[in-house]
């Protein structure tokens, strides 16, 4: 039986022989001949002698102190410490494998953002990085050719051998497999092979020390098998096998499993060792930016010179990606220093194959020096080299042995006379036991040296070495130099692992004329040296039609690079940078170029957003496909509401399982893929290669089912993922159970979770729960809001975080239904363990007093650190509020949030609030106190405290207070305090009058620098008032960047002030709000004047209802027109502008500098004349406008019709359209949704209320909504004329694509029982995500009431709001509908009947 057969050998009995391993005891070894085991067994203890170790390092010193690196001066060879420059490696690897040439490897990872893989120092590499983490037996270290692997070997062991690095380990045994081949027919034991290497070791028993380490470099030169399945198993190192038998044991730990192992390998080799026999993978990239520099510094002595070196190679981007590899900066420095000097001359290279041209060039002209022969002799070396090159390539050999030179007819002699002169091109090495061994200083040199030689022979033999000669010369045909191009393409791409890329490259380049003049000073050739290339261009196209895979379609394009050819990228390149990619029906080869242009862009290749690269000629999944190499190489990829659905999810799964993938945040919100879809995604996440560390996949359709094959996934591969984001799916209990088993899971890392609206119930908290008392545990951050939790859930939750071991930072609980049963259990568990939250959010839930007076003794704990609290809505009075603020003055210091927002406490309870904020341990930030019924004596309170401490607020939220103008008085004693640092002040409907109003800016004017946000609106202090504000604003120190004045009473004049204000300090405001003040036009030509400075960069401009006419229309629209990039929103509702102030208006919009997203242009008395203009501009520049709001314009159909040329442009982004009371018939409505149906998938709210649409015009719109791009969110259309049968198309679409829409407003409509009951039938339909229904005034009845619930029961969980006011609903109706409601299974929180 062979060793390769036989799997297992007997092992059993006990060993005589002391250096037999303890894993496995096998039978005494027979006794060799000329064998003497007494030298081997001489030393019993676990330590070499010394004097032997002495001797042994001292040799290891003489053989590696000197650097590798040959220089043209062997007389004079470099020490290692004098030009070592660090290397940067890393744990883990960036996966770049079989698939790509390593030149391609480099520059695709050029172009990657930094992933979250840990540098490693290489004196580190066999350290674990915690105390917690196992001991490492075994290192795998990857790095493509030249990178520095074996610099790093030479450099760990000289630093072990001189004492200084690593010195727990006893000996150290570098194997090279370059060496290993030599023995590979031979017969021997471990001793033996030892022995062999080194005799110094003679006399050391090697078992019995604690650490030895074997060194393997160069896997991938390994020339004999390693098959690990099939092996037998030896235990005994002075048994005899075979050299790959020995080397797999000593792998797997079954001979001396105390030895530590460090293989080195390319990439392409690395998978020969099953990932099991790997305790650490590491990789060496190579020098990162600093690095080269240093290298460059440390290697030519002149500054200026290797300053201009640095210079030279950053100014071409594909040389200094290069210089990722140590060898590439010596070449170019060895070029670079020669040709930027002043003694030559010549164009600098900028491309690889004129570095590597004139790199030949200048070590040919060593050999004249050292080696007199003709030029002849310099032809016939390069031929013979590019020969042994070119057929060593093609059989993927890197290093050769004599036979192999001999086959070249490379003599011994000739070769010792080649790598003695010529070292840096071909090197001659003496292994450790004196064996020769010969290689290329380095692949691409090897590569190069091949182009070269393929191309000689062509020219100069008219032979194309990829064909076989043809014996019978009168059938041949002369060959052209596209002959020999159209076959290496063709070997190529034939390639599995891409390694005559980079060959293919050096190729076609050299038959460039302009490549070919500077070999003439070293190469004869005889044939012609011009060629047409465009027969070979003409190919490499098709070969790209072809659509290889993505790896050779990029090598293709760098091909036509190469040969000077940039026609396709270019075209691609303009569609990118014109923003009109999705207008084009791209072909396979623009496609191919997209990828090409965007994977070799200068910027890393961050984010990826699929919707930048969707239209209506391919959809989401199609581009995905296309676009793949690209979502690999980026960090993120964004892909919400791209209607991805199995073939996406089977595509991501093939990246994610990828081991060259990048990604590491995914977003895949409002994909509707089911569970069917989960399923094909799951096996992505699960795969090992898999490093997402964030995946949010919220709404996307999938039930327990699916959230079971995502945790089964996670199960696998737990510990990357850092934030996972579930919301709005309908995992029920079951599905988080399922979730808890990855949490329990001692491997999971997951800090962040978000289960928001998943219809989790007490069931699902009590498996949470688990979780959470993990001392394991990482979670962080727990979202839970909009659940039926309840009290029972809390309480369950509540057991997990009193456990010590829980860490959580942030809880939100908002919206749960939590009452003072549950904050008490809440508050308990707080109180056990008090120190880790730092957020809390309770909002929406019926705490009430007591809630809150169980909740102050947690936060009275001096361990307490929570710095957010959010009790907004949770019916709070005084008396809550006192005990809240008593625990705060217990505990001050942390809280930089508070939201108490919609409680009553009235002015007793801020009394007490104000007795924590005057503590000058109180830090906080943020203060919001809306909707508190607070009074002028409340706001005293609160100023008096916050005088004595001013200095931390940053927001104070007030409003709909009544404060009154006593209040804002005692407000602005705070804000004139030079201590004070507010940046936002909110004062909305706080019944101040002008006097409020000049105590306000009196202390603004004192101390005006820090406010950033102003709202006054809904206070009448008139032009009196603004003129006082605007002696702030015209401050020089101020910075207010939002001012809102709505409702306040100002005219013309106090327009004028406030405009002379801002042009003499424009620059900050970027948004104004003068809506609903009669500022006519006079007003509105002051404010221009502000408008029209290039130092104005305001963003959005309010002024509904403010009596404007065309007049003031034409004044505004000309100050845009001078300085329109800004401007992001503009409301101009309630004012009579007529067609010819939307004219006017049109001029600002056309202008291609017009960035605007927002128009609101409600109630403007336009007709369709000024909805053509205001079209026809839009049509101009579509691209921007997000939301359109043409409200109360009697435009009728004509004027939609004219719309609807800008809804059809697939460059048209339109996410709102208001055309509500618009007098459009059905015939405008088909207009409508014909320009709709062609670009569907952008628009999330249409109102089209107030029109007589009647049934047909409904029908027409339910073939939008049946569309599944349409993304629509919120439909209103109310008084439409609609009748059941309207209802029913209407119904019979939702059906079809349910998941979208949010909100629904039929109201006024006579849709009756049998429309409801139509509409019951979306209702009920799982996928539904309907939140809000209004259905008032439509002649339902309780029939259509019992239609409605029976719907509802079916699909509780996502319905908030239902209105059905105003119909004929009686006391059975409302009782159903009421019982209902008070059910807590359900959410429904505003019924109205």
């Amino acid at each position: 039986m062979s060793e390769t057969q036989e799997k297992t050998s007997d092992c059993a009995g006990p060993s005589s022989v002391s250096m037999n391993s303890d894993v496995c005891a096998d039978p005494p070894p027979k006794k060799r001949k000329n064998e003497d085991f007494s030298s081997t067994h001489r030393c019993k203890s676990g330590t070499t002698e010394p004097r032997l170790l002495e001797k042994y390092k001292l040799n290891l010193i003489k053989k590696f102190q000197h650097v590798n690196e040959v220089i043209s001066n062997q007389g004079n060879p470099t020490l290692l410490h004098e030009i070592y420059t660090e290397l940067y490696i890393t744990e883990g690897d960036s996966g770049k494998v079989n698939n790509e040439h390593e030149v391609r490897q480099i520059e695709a990872a050029s172009g990657r953002a930094a992933t979250e893989e840990t540098p490693i120092k290489c004196s580190d590499i066999f350290k674990p990085l915690s105390e917690e983490d196992k001991p490492i037996r075994s290192v795998l270290t990857k790095g493509v050719a030249g990178i520095g692997k074996t610099v790093s070997v030479q450099k760990f062991i000289l630093d072990w051998a001189e004492g200084k690095t690593n010195q727990d380990v006893h000996l150290m045994f570098p194997l090279p497999f370059r060496e290993l081949n030599l023995m590979k027919d031979r017969n021997l034991s471990l001793m033996e092979l030892l022995h062999f290497f080194y005799k110094e070791i003679k006399e050391t028993n090697i078992s019995s020390l604690d650490k030895v380490l074997f060194i393997f470099d160069g896997l991938d030169e390994c020339r004999f098998p390693l098959d690990f399945q099939n092996t037998v198993r030896l235990c005994d190192v002075t048994e005899s096998a075979s050299v790959h038998v020995l080397l797999i044991n000593l792998i797997k730990g079954n001979l001396l499993p105390s030895a530590l192992i460090w293989i080195t390998s390319r990439p392409a080799a690395a998978d020969q060792i099953p990932s099991e026999w790997v305790h650490r993978l590491t990789e060496v990239r190579g020098f990162n930016d600093p690095q080269k520099e240093e290298y460059f510094r440390k290697s030519v002595s002149d500054q200026s010179l290797s300053n201009r070196i640095i210079t030279h190679l950053k100014s071409i981007r594909s040389l200094y990606i290069m210089c990722h590899i140590p060898v590439f900066c010596w070449i170019s420095a060895t070029v670079l220093e020669r040709m930027l000097s002043e003694a030559e001359s010549g164009e600098i290279p900028k491309t690889l194959t004129q570095m590597y041209t004139h790199f030949l060039i200048i070590q040919t002209n060593v050999i004249k020096k050292k080696y007199t022969k003709s030029r002849e002799t310099d032809t016939e070396m390069v031929l013979k080299l590019g020969k042994l090159a070119f057929q060593q390539l093609m059989k993927g050999n890197l290093i050769f042995y004599e036979e192999d030179l001999m086959e070249c007819g490379i003599d011994v002699t000739e070769a010792s006379v080649y790598s003695g002169v010529c070292t840096q091109i071909l090197r001659e090495e003496f292994g450790l036991h004196q064996s020769k061994v010969y290689c290329f200083v380095h692949l691409s040199i090897q590569e190069h040296l091949a182009a070269l030689y393929v191309h000689l022979t062509f020219m100069n033999e008219n032979e194309n070495l990829f064909k076989k000669p043809n014996n019978l010369k009168i059938f041949s045909h002369k060959v052209t130099i596209s002959d020999v191009h159209k076959s290496a393409v063709d070997q190529a791409l034939q390639s599995g692992n891409g390694h005559l890329d980079l060959f293919l490259r050096f190729l076609l380049s050299l038959s460039l004329e302009s490549n070919q003049i500077p070999l003439q000073t070293i190469v004869r050739q005889t044939g012609s040296s011009s060629h047409s290339t465009q027969e070979t261009v003409h190919y490499i196209k098709e070969k790209i039609r072809e659509n290889p895979s993505p790896e050779k379609s990029i090598n293709l394009f760098h091909c036509l690079y190469e040969l000077d050819d940039h026609s396709l990228v270019e075209e691609v390149q303009h569609y990118l940078q014109s923003g009109d990619l999705q207008q084009y029906e791209l072909s396979p080869s623009q496609w191919s170029a997209v990828v090409f242009v965007l994977l070799t862009s200068m910027q890393e290749q961050d984010v990826f957003v699929l919707n930048k690269y969707t239209n209506k000629h391919w959809t989401s999944e199609e581009v995905l496909l296309k676009l793949l190499p690209v979502v690999a190489a980026s960090r993120k990829a964004e892909f919400k509401d791209c209607y991805l659905k199995q073939k996406g999810c089977v595509a991501l799964a093939s990246v994610l399982s990828s081991e060259s993938s990048s990604l590491r945040e995914l977003d895949l919100s409002g994909n509707r893929f089911k569970d069917s879809g989960m399923k094909y995604l799951a096996p992505g996440v699960k795969n090992p290669y898999c490093k997402l560390e964030a995946l949010k996949l919220c709404s996307c359709r999938f039930t327990g089912v699916g959230c079971a094959a995502l945790t089964s996934a996670l199960t696998s591969n737990p510990s990357h993922l850092r934030e996972l984001d579930l919301s709005g799916n309908y995992l029920r209990d079951s599905g988080v159970k399922s979730l808890s088993a990855v949490l329990e899971n001692p491997h999971c890392k997951l800090e962040t979770l978000s289960l928001e609206r998943c219809g989790v119930s007490g069931e699902g908290c009590a498996a949470l729960t688990s979780a959470l008392r993990s001392d394991l545990s990482h979670l962080r951050e727990l979202n839970l809001s909009r659940n039926y939790l309840r009290d029972s859930g809390v309480k369950f939750l509540s057991t997990g975080l009193e456990n010590p071991h829980c860490k959580l930072e942030t809880l939100r609980l908002c919206s749960c239904d939590i009452s003072d049963e549950g904050c008490a259990a809440l508050t308990s568990a707080l109180r056990s363990n008090p120190s880790h939250l730092r957020e809390l959010d309770l909002s929406e839930n019926k705490l009430r007093d007591s809630g809150v007076k169980r909740l102050s003794a947690g936060l009275e704990n001096p361990h307490c650190k929570l710095e957010i609290l959010r009790l907004n809505y949770c019916d709070i009075s005084d008396e809550g509020c006192a005990a809240l603020t008593s625990a705060l003055r217990s505990n001050p210091s942390h809280l930089r949030e508070l939201n108490l927002s919609r409680n009553k406490f009235r002015d007793s309870g801020v009394k007490h609030l104000s007795a924590v904020l005057e503590n000058p341990h109180c830090k906080l930030e943020t203060l919001r106190l809306c909707y508190c019924d607070i009074s002028g004596e409340g706001c005293a309170a609160l100023t008096s405290a916050l005088r004595s401490n001013p200095s931390h607020l940053r927001e104070l939220d007030l409003s709909w207070n009544e404060l009154g103008d006593s209040g804002v008085k005692r407000l602005s004693a705070v804000l004139e305090n030079p201590h004070c640092k507010l940046e936002t002040l909110r004062l909305c409907s706080c019944d101040f009058s002008v006097e409020g109003c000049a105590a306000l800016t009196s202390a603004l004017r004192s101390n005006p620098s820090h406010l950033r946000e102003l709202d006054l609106s809904w206070n009448k202090f008139r032009d009196s008032g603004v003129e006082c504000l605007s002696a702030v604003l015209e401050n020089p120190h101020c910075k207010l960047e939002t001012l809102r004045l709505c409702y306040c009473d100002i005219s013309d004049e106090g327009c004028a002030a406030l405009t002379s204000a801002l042009r003499s300090n424009p620059s900050h405001l970027r948004e104004l709000d003068l809506s609903k003040n009669k500022l006519r036009d006079s007003g509105v030509k002051r404010l221009s004047a502000v408008l029209e400075n290039p130092h104005c960069k305001l963003e959005t401009l309010r002024l509904r209802y403010c009596d404007i006419s065309d007049e003031g229309c034409a004044a505004l629209t000309s100050a845009l027109t001078s300085n329109p990039s800004h401007l992001r929103e503009l409301d101009l509702s309630g004012n009579e502008l007529r067609d010819s102030g939307v004219k006017r208006l049109s001029a600002v919009l056309e202008n291609p500098h017009c960035k605007l997203e927002t128009l609101r242009l409600c109630g403007c008395d336009i007709s369709n004349e000024g909805c053509a203009a205001l079209t026809s501009a839009l049509r101009s520049n579509p691209s921007h406008l997000r939301e359109l709001d043409l409200t109360k314009n009697i435009f009728r159909d004509v004027g939609v019709k004219c719309l609807s040329a800008v809804l059809e442009n697939p460059q048209c982004k339109l996410e709102t359209l208001r055309l509500c009371n618009c007098d459009i018939s059905d015939e405008g409505c088909a207009a409508l949704t014909s320009a709709l149906r062609s670009n569907p998938s952008h628009l999330r709210e249409l109102d089209l209320s107030g029109n007589e649409l009647r049934d047909s015009g409904v029908k027409r719109l339910s073939a939008l909504l049946e569309n599944p791009h349409c993304k629509l969110k919120i439909l209103k259309l109310c008084s439409c004329d609609i009748s059941d049968e309207g209802c029913a198309a209407l119904t019979s679409a939702l059906r079809s694509n349910p998941s979208h829409l949010r909100e629904l407003d039929l109201s006024g409509n006579n849709v009756g029982d049998s429309g409801v009951k139509h509409l019951s039938a979306v209702l009920e339909n799982p996928h539904c995500k309907l939140e809000t229904l209004r259905l008032c005034s439509c002649d339902i009845s309780d029939e259509g009431c019992a239609a409605l619930t029976s719907a509802l029961r079916s699909n509780p969980s996502h319905l908030r709001e239902l209105d059905l006011s105003c119909n004929n609903v009686g006391d059975s109706g409302k009782k159903l509908l009421f019982t209902q409601k008070d059910d807590k299974r359900y959410h429904l929180q505003d019924l109205s009947v």
